[in-house]
């Protein structure tokens, strides 16, 4: 019994300093606290705090203990408390569409980079092209208070648009631009990357350029608007040769679809895809048909996906630039949550003609 007692209180030890018991605080929750820390680093709970946060003026010697001892106790930091002791959130949330999309966890994952080792922790919500959905998340997330918002685009309801206003949290748009006074944005013109592969598809000499799209999302719809604007302006724009599907976007689907088309609209000599998983799909289904892409069909696709150069032939698409959006858009926020005024408050980086063998 005696041995047991003066193992239990025997203090353990770190460079050199005595680990005393830890508060109530802790007995009660059984989670390490910061009061443990600075115990154990022999510190007060304030420049434990201060060291931990990276702060200048902390000695190195005891920001060193201080770490030494958070590890020892396998400290994680409370953001809850945190923010609430300095009144400032380091949580960002970031809306996008869907996961299933390499395209935004391209995005996510340059966010991810960019704001991370600037203390700030990005929350992924997922809206699956639903503005009422979004609303709710937008509704939970900015009760929190977060430090900065990304949301995708400019469709949403009224009422979400309200919130963001309301909040006043510092808000950038990705992937779509605007020139509306005081909102922030980082993306490209949708509706120009259309018309740029239209363009494409006429200048090599295709004349009944049809447009196939499938989820009919904003930016989808723009990629339309671009397409229809192009063959307006040679006078050969014909309504019929779109084909749009509300069914969620997929290889599959664009076999199936690239099927309908050249049955339902013969003399069809170029196909522009909304993406590049429908247009990945239709060249598989061209070549299990045995239609000779591109000598009868031309086919072209949309955000130069992984896969897209290795097709057979190799797919002509947009290089969209998806990790640029996703660094450049958590700068700028990062300068709005510093109190910055970005230098630009819409950055437009453009897009890319791949133009390769299947067209």
């Amino acid at each position: 019994m005696d041995s047991a007692i003066l193992t239990r209180s025997s203090p353990s030890t770190i460079t050199g300093l005595p680990l005393n018991k830890p508060d109530a605080r802790r007995r009660s929750s059984g989670r390490t606290t910061l009061s443990d820390v600075a115990r154990l680093a022999s510190v007060s709970p304030i420049t434990a705090s201060r060291a931990l946060r990276g702060e200048r003026g902390v000695a190195q010697e005891l920001v060193q203990r201080v770490k030494d001892a958070a590890q020892q106790l396998g400290y994680v930091p409370d953001p809850a408390a945190r923010a609430l002791a300095s009144q400032r959130s380091v949580q960002v949330p970031v809306l996008v569409p869907l996961l299933s999309n390499t395209l935004f966890v391209d995005v996510l994952d340059a966010v991810h980079r960019t704001l991370f080792p600037n203390g700030y922790q990005a929350l992924i919500g997922v809206t699956h092209y639903d503005p009422g959905e979004e609303e709710q998340l937008l509704r939970t997330y900015l009760a929190h208070r977060p430090a900065g918002l990304l949301v995708t685009g400019f469709d949403r309801t009224e009422a979400s648009r309200q919130l963001i206003a309301a909040s006043g949290v510092p808000c950038v748009h990705l992937m779509e631009m605007t020139t509306a006074s005081g909102v922030y944005c980082v993306g490209f013109s949708q509706q120009d990357a259309g018309h740029a592969m239209t363009a494409h598809l006429l200048q090599r000499g295709y004349r009944r350029v049809a447009f196939v799209a499938a989820q009919l999302d904003p930016r989808t719809m723009q990629r339309a608007e671009g397409y229809r604007r192009c063959l307006r302006e040679a006078g050969l724009y014909e309504p019929r040769l779109e084909l749009l599907s509300p069914q969620p976007s997929s290889m599959r689907l664009g076999g199936e679809l690239l099927e309908e088309l050249l049955r339902t609209r013969p003399g069809v000599d170029a196909v522009f895809f909304c993406n590049d998983d429908l247009a990945q799909g239709g060249l598989l289904a061209a070549q299990r048909l045995g239609i000779a892409v591109p000598d009868s069909v031309a086919i072209a696709g949309f955000n130069d996906l992984a896969g897209s150069d290795q097709m057979l032939p190799p797919l002509t698409t947009v290089r969209t630039p998806r990790s640029a959006v996703g660094e450049a858009s958590a700068t700028m926020l990062l300068a709005l949550m510093r109190g910055e005024t970005p230098a630009q408050n819409s950055a437009d980086l453009g897009f890319e003609l791949m133009v390769r063998a299947s067209t």
